[in-house]
């Protein structure tokens, strides 16, 4: 992966998101820039593929050897302007944070997916699978699942019932018996719970 970058002739920058699917919580948006490379980052790869011990060590490692930035587009944004739309107002907006520690104008950005970022001016590729080609997309998979696991794992506290810590807002069917019973909170995306409730019964 680390290969595939240096293959680009320019610095590249990683970007990735956590938290499309879920029927609760942010969507967060991270991205990454190598600052310089070392045979601690040769465990890096596609988050999805890695373990949460995994991920959490390797967050660490991820912020000290990249310059990184980390953004994440609410539960109100998601309902009002669609997921999608919303995936790239937080990918934006992890960008404008690390374009405040370095100059992004010399730089490629790499973003995994099917689609470029909508509204990002700069040279950018969209890259299927780019989570397990690219290093710096890989770190940024990281950054942005290690985040938002832990904002799941707040929410549990601020939300009893749900298993936020458990599923992080997915719909399993332990979380879609809970919404049944309880009703919606705050922070699940009512879009999302179409079909899945009859009504609009939130408990907070």
């Amino acid at each position: 992966m680390y290969q595939y970058d240096l293959s680009k002739n320019i610095p590249v920058v990683g970007v990735d998101e956590a938290g499309r699917g879920p029927l609760a919580g942010p969507v967060v948006a991270a991205c990454a820039l190598l600052k310089n490379y070392d045979e601690s980052l040769a465990g890096i790869n596609d988050s999805k593929k890695l373990g949460e011990k995994k991920r959490e060590a390797l967050y660490d490692v991820i912020l000290e050897h990249f310059y990184t930035g980390i953004g994440l587009a609410a539960v109100e944004e998601i309902d009002r302007m669609n997921i999608l739309n919303a995936t790239f107002l937080a990918m934006r907006r992890a960008l404008s944070l690390l374009s405040e520690k370095q100059d992004l104008s010399s730089c490629l950005v790499l973003v995994d997916g099917n689609f470029p970022i909508r509204e990002y001016v700069g040279p950018q590729e969209a890259l299927v699978k780019g989570d397990g080609t690219s290093l710096a997309i890989a770190a940024a998979s990281i950054l942005a699942k290690v985040t938002r696991d832990r904002i799941m794992a707040q929410e549990e506290k601020n939300y009893p019932g749900y298993g936020f810590s458990k599923h992080k807002g997915y719909g399993t069917k332990d979380h879609i018996r809970a919404i049944h019973a309880l009703g919606s909170c705050k922070i699940h995306r009512e879009t999302f719970l179409k079909g899945i409730i009859k009504e609009n019964l939130r408990l907070f």
